[in-house]
């Protein structure tokens, strides 16, 4: 182990000074998380809003601007900002040990976030929604779920493979081994961390958190914690929104219908796969012309955020974005990929822990029908399924944040 002379955060973070400017954050470098970048910033804004700088999940369906800002600032500040325990939060960006899609090492990054005065009663293990540019993974931005450590509690939020560090390799989206791995591998690196820079977590429990891509994400955390690391991470409980659980009902409800919510997730779902499984499709029997032309620059430049992917795709349509053979699950191409979604897909297993499940009955991007699996599924379990009239999928994400911090004690 390094021997580092520990600098003191609390140091520099009880300096008063007025307003959100605080200087930057020198934070000790350990072995298990290797700091990149260290700042202090405020959730909310001495106006009462939310910092500006909080990530906000962009996936162009249709919420304008000012829905969302009225959301964010009457009901995520109303209901959350009289209760946070300190408004100042480190911010730590990091690299740490993971793994490939194969097993073998890999060298990953991710963002931990931490009160900037006052105990930290439980780490929160983040598994992050889907973004499609690179300034919006956790190390580069203010992701929209570290506000939950206004609460008094440690975030650790991973980039995931094909962002931060490796942002030149394919991401395996949905591919849920990998990328629970890589999440899995940062909480064992972050949890020694801590406790080396004096910021232990009073509780050895932990609580995971995630909502869409993050909501099935956490889903398969929490089997993978349970199955292999169980006395590393007892959870105390998990938080799942808005998650495409249920790959094969989502291909089959896109299919009958003929659309998508969201266009994106057509090539990030056929390509991820196929590099998490080792598939070796070719991407020519599942993309019509114009998204087999451009969809090498649209996803894997990292350019570009979901909403502007959708937007450059042009189509919802799944005819206009997928080939007859690549919506057809018996052809021999699509018939690998459909039992690959099905491997891919979190309801194969028994929770351990008790479990808090929403989803908007209006989300178009995340067919309900997944939330409707999911219920089949659990529903013998300790989950409590929150089922309403939330609004668009982006809207849903900022209420399930704020459900999250005011279940949060």
């Amino acid at each position: 182990m390094k021997t580092v002379k520990l600098i003191s955060i609390l140091s520099a973070v009880l300096i008063s000074l007025s307003g959100c400017q605080h200087p930057e954050i020198q934070v000790v470098d350990f072995d298990t998380f290797h700091v990149l970048s260290t700042k202090s910033s405020c959730a909310f804004m001495d106006s009462g809003e939310l910092n500006p700088e909080v990530r906000l999940m962009d996936v162009g369906d249709g919420d304008p601007d000012t829905k969302i800002a009225a959301v964010t600032g009457q009901s995520i500040v109303k209901e959350l900002l009289g209760s946070i325990q300190s408004n100042n939060l480190i911010h730590i960006a990091g690299t740490y040990q993971g793994k490939d899609v194969n097993g073998a090492p890999l060298t990953l990054s991710g963002k931990l976030l931490v009160p900037a005065k006052g105990p930290v009663k439980n780490l929160i293990i983040v598994s992050h929604f889907t973004i499609g540019a690179n300034f919006e993974c956790p190390s580069e931005s203010f992701p929209l779920e570290g506000i939950l450590a206004t609460k008094g509690y440690a975030v650790a939020i991973a980039d995931y493979i094909g962002f931060g560090v490796t942002s030149k390799m394919i991401h395996p989206y949905m591919h849920t081994a990998s990328t629970a791995q890589s999440v899995v591998d940062m909480a064992l690196a972050v949890k020694p961390y801590l406790a080396h820079i004096g910021r232990k977590p009073e509780s050895e429990e932990v609580i995971l958190v995630g909502y869409s891509q993050g909501g099935s994400t956490t889903m398969a955390v929490m089997k993978m914690i349970q199955d292999q690391y169980p006395t590393d991470f007892p959870i105390k409980k998990v938080y799942a929104g808005g998650g495409p659980y249920d790959l094969n009902a989502t291909f089959d409800l896109s299919m009958e219908e003929d659309v998508t919510g969201i266009p994106c997730a057509i090539p990030m779902i056929v390509q991820g796969i196929n590099e998490g499984e080792g598939l070796n499709l070719d991407m020519s029997d599942f993309f019509q012309p114009n998204l087999l032309e451009n969809y090498n620059d649209w996803i894997n430049s990292k350019r570009y955020t979901v909403g502007q992917i959708n937007k450059l795709m042009g189509a919802k349509a799944l005819h206009d974005l997928m080939t007859p053979e690549g919506r057809d699950k018996t052809s021999a191409q699509t018939a690998l990929l459909y039992r690959a979604l099905l491997i891919n897909s979190t309801l194969n297993f028994t929770p351990r822990a008790p479990i808090y499940m929403m989803h908007s009955r209006q989300d178009r991007t995340v067919p309900f029908i997944n939330a409707q699996k999911a219920e089949q599924f659990f529903k013998f379990n300790n989950v409590h399924f929150d089922f309403g009239d939330y609004g668009s999928h982006s809207l849903g994400a900022l209420r399930f944040i704020l459900n999250v911090a005011n279940d949060l004690q």
